[in-house]
């Protein structure tokens, strides 16, 4: 056990050396962005005091935000997003000081905010040279972890592949745990052995030095897993267990606790969460308010010439599904005759419809779906989500196209993930699903941002739009 020791002792150093290093970064790049700012580094009280505070309060951030977690086998654009929350939020507690002492006009925020950037900058660079280097290491050999697999059917060679795909994590797979004792020192995948049965697993770990235990056995076995914790109690090994879940259609899965059982979530959208939906609400709000403050002489304009271009009502209210399966009557400037629906619709109709020369213009720019930014402002709606369908053909797809119903976990939106990827009107239905599980399966605030930008920036003229 000496040599995993030695192991685990190297993490200690590497965690210790992160710690100092960006200790390190925080001042240097405080200093630096003074020099930046003032040609010199004679720096008077007010900064020498938020110099030192910015760093105290940014290390400790750095802390409780896991930035000292272990990394291994984890993506670097978990790390940023961990590195930059906690820079923003030092910052804004400085700027949140400062208000509450009336200091603010001792300092500089340029300075600040040139501060702010350059230290999430190094810290990123240097913690990615970090990774680049223990990679390289760990595929030479070096800081690894043993690892032996229960289990040898395909959900356990799926693990063992995977594993072996990716050298740089440093998880080497000794072998494989069978029930079967018969089958000792088979190869199963990639001249992996299976190494014993689970009545060995005990002595086993102790002979092979091994760090870790996965468990990777179908459902139906799992309970197996009580025998592998009794028989590795007195060990120091890492246990983990591999949910067999492959085989199912997930949708931002997770772990959780409900009433103090442990869950898995096999489909579920991190935006019905408390703090996201109360962003996603503010975000649709503020911007449906602000927008139809600016298009409100264009939408006058539009009503005139709905008006003046056909008898009938000015809006088309139809009934259409949104968040949790729900209706609503979503509106849109009225662009067909008033008897165009007359015998019924059907899906991929629309360009068949009686449309007046003016609806044909509105259409075609997309400006006749101006109105439902009023949907947005009532809630109905949200400006990016999944485009919502109308009942008859939500009854109708719901049983032809596998995890349609999904797209309904969210508001339905003005715009999305697949139409600014060229997927509207009627287009392939089966890529449309495929782009609005992927939104929902990422999104953030930042993502809703570049859709907006995109919609605007590409146009609303469309060769599909009808």
């Amino acid at each position: 056990m000496k040599k995993g020791l030695t192991l685990k002792e190297h993490s200690a150093l590497i965690t210790m050396g992160q710690r100092t290093l960006d200790i390190a970064c925080l001042f240097t790049t405080g200093l630096l962005s003074y020099w930046l700012r003032f040609s010199h580094l004679d720096l008077n009280t007010a900064h020498k005091n938020v110099l030192l505070l910015g760093v105290i309060i940014g290390a400790s951030l750095l802390s409780i935000s896991g930035g000292y977690r272990a990394w291994r086998g984890s993506s670097f654009s978990s790390e940023i997003k961990c590195v930059i929350s906690a820079m923003v939020a030092t910052f804004l507690l400085l700027a949140l000081s400062a208000y509450a002492t009336q200091t603010a006009e001792l300092y500089s925020r340029a300075w600040v905010t040139t501060w702010l950037l350059s230290s999430i900058f190094f810290i990123l660079s240097y913690r990615f040279v970090l990774r680049q280097i223990l990679g390289t290491l760990r595929a030479r050999g070096l800081n690894i972890r043993r690892v032996l697999i229960i289990g040898d059917g395909d959900l356990a060679q799926n693990v063992a592949d995977k594993l072996l795909q990716n050298t740089s994590m440093g998880l080497v797979v000794k072998g494989f745990i069978s029930n079967k004792a018969s089958q000792k020192n088979e190869t199963v995948i990639k001249n992996i052995p299976i190494v014993g049965c689970l009545e060995e697993i005990d002595k086993l770990v102790l002979e092979m030095h091994i760090d870790q235990v996965w468990i990777a056995l179908p459902i139906c076995e799992v309970a197996q897993m009580e025998q592998v914790q009794t028989a590795l109690a007195t060990s120091a090994v890492t246990i983990r267990m591999i949910p067999d879940i492959y085989g199912f259609q997930l949708l931002n899965h997770s772990m959780t606790e409900v009433a103090g059982l442990p869950v898995i979530n096999l489909s579920t959208s991190h935006m019905i969460e408390d703090k996201n939906r109360f962003l996603k609400s503010l975000e649709d709000k503020i911007l449906s308010g602000l927008i139809l403050l600016c298009i409100s002489p264009i939408m006058l304009g539009l009503a005139v010439g709905v008006r003046l271009s056909s008898p009938g009502p000015i809006f088309y209210r139809q009934e259409r599904v949104s968040w949790n399966g729900r209706p609503f009557d979503m509106l849109k400037f009225r662009s067909m005759a008033v008897d165009s629906e007359k015998d019924g619709v059907k899906w991929g109709g629309a360009t068949s419809m009686s449309v007046t020369k003016f609806g044909a213009f509105i259409r075609k720019t997309s400006l006749d779906e101006l109105p439902q930014f009023i949907n947005v402002l009532k809630g109905d709606m949200s400006i990016v989500g999944p485009r919502p369908e109308r009942t008859v053909f939500v009854d109708q797809f719901k049983h032809e196209i596998p995890g349609y119903m999904q797209k309904h976990m969210v508001k339905a939106g003005i715009t999305g993930w697949a139409q600014i990827n060229g997927w509207r009107g009627d287009t392939d239905l089966k890529k449309r699903i495929e782009c609005d599980l992927y939104y929902i399966e990422h999104w953030s605030f930042w993502l809703d941002m570049k859709i907006i930008f995109l919609t605007f920036w590409k146009g609303f003229i469309h060769k599909n739009a009808a």
